[in-house]
């Protein structure tokens, strides 16, 4: 008579949680010894460094605005200087008493771009509406209308010629941008090579060099009587420059859309620019939305590269308030943290719609 042995089953180990706060902290903070080291480590630096920070920036720090009570001896961070130079700081040169201009100039502009991310106002009449608002933003900037005294470009500042280089650059160099990537990708060797000595000419000299020829030499080579407004030429340089650095991105997404694509659009009868449109730029720009936007943030730091030309923009606003008044003139860290933190909140929010953007487009991709 056969006798079957059964051997017991070894008992498996408890499930594991793999959601939650404590589970994440297990997974990503003490995973094993190296990462718990690195995790102890970096907790003990920051238990070091944040109280200091949070001692000299608000237990100790001045809100009011007095220079010599930020002086005194065991004082924190001086946010008076904000209090007192935030206007020059925001508007720049700008006529004190007309700043409202300005502000509801930029605060339309900002409207109008926050609008152009939706896709609710994606109609046929949003270009007309950024003619209308762009007209009513330099209709309020510059005066000369309506009872408005004249303001020049040259007193133009701050953060509301920020916004306005960054935005119209941007706006003007992305269809730039597509023509130069399709232009090297082209079969007419003129085209191409045009298009590549443009990049690579631009791509080979630093930004400040740009500027610096648009606003210094260029008007060199106008005829006699001839002048164009260093606000326009700074605005062509910045735009030129970041064109040249979108074009390579978009070219790199326009080498990723498989060529069996543009034969198949070929067979089917659609012409260059009905395969262009319809199934190459689609596809190529979806993939490279993260280095546009990385692209867009970097222009839109790169303003600050004006004050060259003397334009004072925020950052050239925040020297011009703090360097002229000897009083205020050691807080100047104060100042880089204020407009760091400008900066910061619009860089961020075009960070999260650039990943708002790569959600919708996965998103469309699974259906």
């Amino acid at each position: 008579m056969n006798t079957t042995t059964f051997k017991p089953i070894a008992a498996r180990p408890a499930p594991v949680n793999t959601e939650g706060p404590v589970a994440w902290v297990k997974a990503n903070l003490l995973a094993d010894w190296k990462t718990s080291l690195a995790t102890v480590t970096i907790a003990a630096v920051l238990l070091w460094l944040v109280p200091q920070i949070i001692n000299w920036a608000i237990v100790k720090a001045v809100w009011a605005p007095n220079y010599e009570a930020c002086r005194a001896d065991g004082a924190g961070a001086c946010w008076g200087v904000i209090t007192e130079k935030y206007r020059i700081i925001i508007f720049g040169r700008y006529p004190f008493e007309e700043q409202w201009r300005p502000l509801v100039a930029t605060t339309l502009l900002i409207g109008l771009l926050v609008a152009s991310c939706m896709r609710m106002f994606w109609k046929a009449w949003l270009p007309v509406l950024w003619v209308a608002v762009l007209g009513v933003f330099f209709a309020l900037m510059y005066g000369n209308t309506l009872g408005l005294s004249q303001v020049d470009t040259d007193r133009w500042g701050g953060l509301p010629l920020t916004i306005l280089l960054a935005s119209l650059s941007l706006v003007m160099s992305f269809p730039l941008a597509l023509l130069i990537a399709l232009g090297r990708r082209s079969n007419l060797p003129a085209i191409r090579s045009f298009c590549t000595i443009y990049v690579e000419l631009i791509r080979g000299v630093p930004l400040i060099s740009v500027l610096f020829m648009a606003s210094f030499m260029f008007p060199l080579f106008m005829p006699p009587g001839v002048k164009i407004d260093v606000l326009i030429r700074v605005l062509v340089g910045i735009t030129l420059f970041a064109a040249a650095y979108s074009a390579e991105v978009i070219r790199g997404g326009l080498q990723a859309v498989p060529k069996g694509q543009v034969e198949a659009a070929a067979t089917l009868g659609l012409s260059y620019w009905q395969t262009q449109r319809k199934i190459v730029l689609p596809q190529a720009l979806a993939m490279v939305v993260p280095g546009i936007m990385n692209n867009f943030i970097s222009t839109f730091k790169d303003t600050s590269l004006v004050t060259i030309v003397s334009l004072y923009e925020l950052t050239g606003a925040m020297s011009l308030a703090l360097n002229s008044d000897a009083n205020w003139r050691p807080f100047t860290i104060e100042g880089y943290i204020f407009i760091a933190l400008i900066y910061f909140v619009f860089c961020f929010s075009m960070s999260r719609y650039s990943h708002w953007v790569e959600t919708q487009v996965n998103k469309s991709k699974l259906r």
